[in-house]
């Protein structure tokens, strides 16, 4: 037979009995501490009538702390994340700037209006790329974590 709980009382089974405290002050009077009393008898459940609530596994497991054992996890996603937004930060600016002095004005003889443009294309096409690549590992990742966890 489950046990039946109020979801309203402390679960050491005291209640705590708060003095009246002044109504101009906030402050208890004087002589007056806050002091623990049983609490009251299941029937009455807080002597308010409240509905006693019956808390099967499901809500117990429920009241639970989360399982960290998926932290290495979660660092190996964090890692993954920071290292993909600095390429997503400096291959597409490296790019853009390499090509436009080195390569089409350099190599090629453009004119400096010429090569923005098509440097700009090859930033867009850089970010395009270190992006797919995110994905792929991405779900390479979580397919391969998903694995594991069925495997537990």
């Amino acid at each position: 037979m489950a046990r039946r709980t109020c979801a309203l009382r402390p679960a050491a089974g005291l209640w705590p009995a708060l003095p009246a405290r002044h109504a101009s002050t906030g402050r208890l009077p004087s002589g007056v501490s806050a002091v623990l009393q049983p609490s009251p008898p299941p029937s009455t459940c807080c002597g308010r009538g409240y509905i006693m609530e019956r808390l099967d596994k499901a809500a117990l497991n429920a009241l639970q702390p989360p399982d960290f054992r998926n932290e290495s996890s979660l660092a190996s996603t964090l890692k993954t994340l920071l290292f993909f937004t600095a390429l997503m930060i400096t291959v597409p600016i490296g790019l853009y700037f390499t090509t436009k002095s080195y390569v089409f004005e350099g190599a090629f003889g453009m004119s400096s209006r010429d090569s923005y443009f098509y440097a700009a294309i090859v930033a867009v096409v850089a970010v395009h790329v270190v992006l797919a690549l995110f994905v792929y590992v991405a779900w390479n990742e979580g397919s391969r974590q998903w694995r594991e966890g069925k495997q537990d």
